[in-house]
């Protein structure tokens, strides 16, 4: 039995994993997009490192895009075949999946539309909607905790990994062919504990392997109270110069997470009324889905619910849907919050957001989220000089504020804490992905220290015999 890293291997994006059992069956664990370079991210997104035809499954740990957004090149098929299996998820990911994968495909056929109209270097779209929406046809839902057959030597079980709405980690019970099972666990995104919405991560009993993201090993995030008064503090700066405060926010998870807060923090009298606009017809399409959905809420969620119908709505806030209003943000003279997608400002509304508000010393951008290397979130954290947007050089004179205690992702504690949970004299190995890899030395150090014999970042297209 081998494991392929073909994704997400010391870098964050492009999460894509196969499989081989020793029945010879092929699973892919999740179908992400790469992001980061405009030539490398396409070429990499648009050759696919296998055949689809030859899966015979794939499990998908979340929907969000880097895990989730190359799953329409599967059905577009490559090398003149396509997939026609089952991707399993949970019944929460399959509906998020169902508004983002169209989303993204229509951003890619917008984006090659404004590339062959300014650029040279023009683009075909990796795939379009119709591929897109053709992904449906191919997902299952489950439950938490409902255990089923992916192969017939492959079992599978979702727990709840706390990271966004309906976010899994993936056990796998897998047959070999000496009679014996191998448990192995693939944690996807791991989430963190005390979240505003959701449920903290479940521990899913000891397993012989894992697989396990690192996005912020060696790093610590900020405190809750902490990073409530830093969004309060940064609110109330930005309004006493005029200026407006762009958010570039993930459409799921992160952006309904502002929400909530803002919310609770207007309820409680912390912060003045003031207009709060979500631009992200996505952000808006998810906000309902998370509606639909309270069975992933936390406790303290759970009983607002039956004060405040609806955490995700209050008067000030406007969910933008149409183009025109959109645009119409760009020439607003008063004080006002956008969020907007896509969370590290490479696609998206906020992209258009920042042309028209970069060089306006009044403003200030709230990064709240991981920005990956390459890409224009990074260039702007970084506080470079000049930022390119679509061709275009623009002075950095916002202001940058930069919240990391909203992040979904456990820090380096904290998957420190969840990890030793585990047996140490079971756990054969530990692959650590999903991470760049100044990140996942210390976090291999510390695990190696806490007893653990084998923590492995495997480099790209490394197979591991299990």
């Amino acid at each position: 039995m081998t494991i392929e890293f073909l994704g997400a291997a010391r870098t964050v994006t492009g999460s894509m994993h196969l499989l081989t059992t020793d029945a010879g069956n092929r699973i892919l664990l999740d179908c992400g997009l790469y992001q980061g370079r405009r030539e490398e991210a396409y070429r990499i997104n648009s050759e696919l490192p296998f055949d689809p035809a030859e899966l015979d499954a794939v499990v998908l740990s979340h929907a969000h895009i880097d895990h989730s957004g190359n799953l329409p090149s599967l059905v577009k098929g490559s090398r003149g075949e396509r997939f026609r299996g089952t991707i399993h998820a949970t019944h929460a990911t399959r509906d998020l999946c169902s508004i983002m994968l169209p989303d993204s495909a229509h951003i890619q056929e917008s984006d090659a539309d404004f590339l062959r109209r300014h650029d040279r270097h023009a683009y075909e779209p990796i795939y379009t909607v119709d591929h897109a929406t053709r992904v449906m046809e191919h997902i299952h839902g489950y439950d938490y905790h409902e255990s089923f057959d992916v192969t017939e030597d492959v079992r599978c079980t979702f727990y709840d990994a706390g990271h966004i709405l309906g976010s899994a980690l993936v056990v796998l019970d897998v047959k070999r062919s000496s009679g014996q099972t191998m448990r192995l666990c693939f944690t996807g995104d791991l989430g963190r504990p005390n979240r505003p919405i959701l449920r903290d991560p479940e521990f899913v009993g000891d397993v012989d392997c894992l697989i396990c993201e690192s996005t912020y090993g060696g790093r610590t995030h900020q405190s809750y109270p902490d990073l409530q008064r830093m969004l309060k503090e940064t609110i109330v700066e930005t309004m006493s110069r005029g200026g407006k405060l762009i958010v570039p926010a993930f459409a799921v998870g992160r952006t309904q997470d502002i929400v909530y807060l803002l919310n609770v923090m207007f309820e409680n009298g912390e912060l003045p009324r003031l207009p709060i606009y979500v631009d992200s017809p996505l952000a808006t399409d998810a906000t309902e889905i998370f509606r639909q959905h309270p069975e992933c809420f936390n406790e303290s969620v759970a009983t607002l619910l039956k004060t405040d119908p609806d955490p995700f709505g209050f008067t000030t806030l406007h969910y933008v849907r149409d183009v025109e209003e959109s645009k119409a943000l760009n020439n607003r003279p008063e004080p006002c919050v956008i969020i907007s997608a896509s969370g590290m400002m490479e696609a998206g509304r906020v992209v258009h957001h920042l042309m028209n508000g970069i060089e306006d010393s009044r403003n200030t951008i709230l990064v709240v989220g991981f920005q990956a290397e390459h890409t224009l979130g990074r260039r702007i954290v970084e506080h470079r000089e000049y930022v390119r947007i679509w061709g275009g050089e623009y002075k950095l004179n916002a202001q940058v504020k930069t919240i990391n205690g909203l992040s979904a992702h456990a820090d380096h504690g904290e998957l420190m804490a969840y990890l030793k949970q585990f047996n140490r004299e079971r756990m054969q190995s530990i692959y650590l992905v999903h991470g760049e890899h100044p990140a996942q030395e210390p976090l291999r150090d510390d695990l190696v220290a806490a007893g653990f014999a084998s923590v492995i970042a495997p480099q790209k297209f490394m197979k591991a015999t299990l």
